[in-house]
């Protein structure tokens, strides 16, 4: 017997795959980058912020729109800190991103197990890795302040990316209509 998908925005999902894979290609790239170079981690995080909050509105209809605005005015925010004042803000930012990363993490890991759309088991991994990332920055605080941030964010953004293409290639292989079932 095949189980039926119960996804909220389950449509939208299927007609719109293509823009949470380019999504997901964007914040790949970003997080690499983000590794690589943190002297423009501010900027970074300011064009992903941007690029989320304009994916949760641009796909409203489906179930991830708090998620995706959510972490896109957190990227927003915590870059124009970085952007603005790099020397004062570093050890607060890195508190910052510590906080988000521990609430990030805990919120994916809750909806993952409670939803379990295709493939949620990215969604966890990343769930859990932003949870390990945010206490450890928590725990080597405010010595790692300097470094910490472009590498663990980037880590972070680097499997919320993989985790929006995952996610794109299973809706583009979605049913027409939403299935219903019990």
């Amino acid at each position: 017997m095949e189980q039926a998908i119960q996804l909220t925005g389950h449509d939208e999902l299927r007609r719109s795959w293509g823009w949470y894979l380019v999504l997901g290609i964007v914040l790949i790239v970003l997080g690499i980058i983000a590794i690589a170079s943190v002297f423009f981690f501010g900027w970074i995080l300011i064009v992903a912020g941007v690029m989320e909050v304009v994916h949760a509105f641009w796909h409203k209809r489906w179930g991830g729109f708090f998620l995706d605005l959510l972490t896109g005015i957190l990227y927003v925010v915590a870059g124009w800190m970085m952007v603005t004042n790099p020397q004062e803000s570093a050890i607060l930012l890195t508190l910052l991103i510590a906080m988000f990363l521990v609430f990030q993490g805990v919120f994916r890991i809750v909806a993952a197990l409670a939803v379990r759309y295709p493939h949620w088991g990215w969604v966890l991994l990343d769930g859990i890795v932003s949870l390990l990332l945010g206490i450890l920055i928590w725990r080597r605080w405010p010595v790692s302040a300097l470094w910490v941030i472009g590498l663990f964010v980037g880590i972070e953004m680097l499997l919320n990316g993989w985790s929006l293409v995952m996610l794109s290639l299973a809706g583009r292989n979605l049913p027409e209509k939403a299935r219903t079932g019990a």
